[in-house]
C-alpha cells in the first residue's frame, strides 16, 4: 500500500503517501489499513479533480463558455460532484463485496500479534515437497494419535463391554443351575410322593 503506514518517534514515515506527507498521528502509533485506504480514495479524488479543473473543462467548450459562464461552471460543478459520488459508490461497494474493512482489520490485529515474536516468519525452502511435508506431516502425526487415543478408547470399552458379558453369561448360568437343581428338587419329592401313597394304598 503507497500510503504512510507507520509514524516513527522522530516524526518520520516508512512510507510516505502520494503527496509525500504523513497524516497527523501520534508518534510510534500505526495507521490502521482501512483507515489508509479511505486516506488513498480521498487523495485519488482531490488530484481527479485537480486534473478536471474547471479551466481545463472550459478550455474544451469555450464557446459555451463565453456564452454562458454561469451554466458552464454549474455543469462543471455537478459533473465532478457526480463523478466523486460515483468513485466513492464504487469503492464502497468494492469494500461490501471483498469484506476488506474486516480482512484489513484482521491483517493488522496479525502485524501487532507478530510484533512481540522473535523467531523468524515461515518462508518457503523453494523445495515444494519439503514444505508440502512440512505442513502436511505435523498434521497427519497429530491426526495419528488422535486416532490412536480414540483406539485405546473403543479397546477400553470393548474389554468394559466383554466383562459385562461374560458377567451376564455367568449369571444366567449360575441361575440355570438354581433352576435344575430346583428341579431335581420338585421331581424328588414329586417321587417321594407318590412312593408314600403307594405305601398308603391311595390311587
Amino acid at each position: 500500500m503507497a500510503a504512510a503506514r507507520r509514524v516513527h518517534a522522530d516524526g518520520g514515515c516508512e512510507e510516505r503517501g502520494p503527496e509525500g506527507s504523513c497524516p497527523a498521528v501520534p508518534p510510534g502509533a500505526t495507521i490502521p489499513r482501512v483507515k489508509l485506504l479511505d486516506t488513498l480514495v480521498e487523495t485519488f479524488l482531490q488530484k481527479l479533480v485537480a486534473a478536471g479543473s474547471y479551466q481545463r473543462f472550459s478550455d474544451c467548450y469555450k464557446r459555451l463558455c463565453q456564452l454562458q459562464p454561469d451554466v458552464t461552471q454549474r455543469i462543471h460543478d455537478k459533473f465532478v460532484a457526480q463523478l466523486q459520488a460515483s468513485v466513492r459508490e464504487e469503492i464502497s461497494e468494492i469494500k461490501a463485496e471483498g469484506n476488506l474493512e474486516a480482512v484489513l482489520d484482521a491483517l493488522d490485529r496479525i502485524v501487532e500479534e507478530g510484533k512481540d515474536r522473535t523467531e523468524p516468519a515461515w518462508r518457503p525452502s523453494g523445495i515444494p515437497e519439503a514444505d508440502v511435508r512440512s505442513v502436511a506431516v505435523p498434521y497427519f502425526l497429530q491426526q495419528r494419535d488422535a486416532l490412536q487415543r480414540r483406539v485405546r478408547r473403543q479397546e477400553a470399552e470393548n474389554r468394559r463391554l466383554a466383562e459385562a458379558v461374560l458377567a451376564g453369561r455367568r449369571q444366567l448360568e449360575q441361575l440355570e443351575q438354581q433352576a435344575q437343581a430346583r428341579q431335581q428338587a420338585w421331581q424328588a419329592l414329586h417321587r417321594e410322593q407318590k412312593e408314600l401313597l403307594g405305601v398308603l394304598g391311595e390311587p
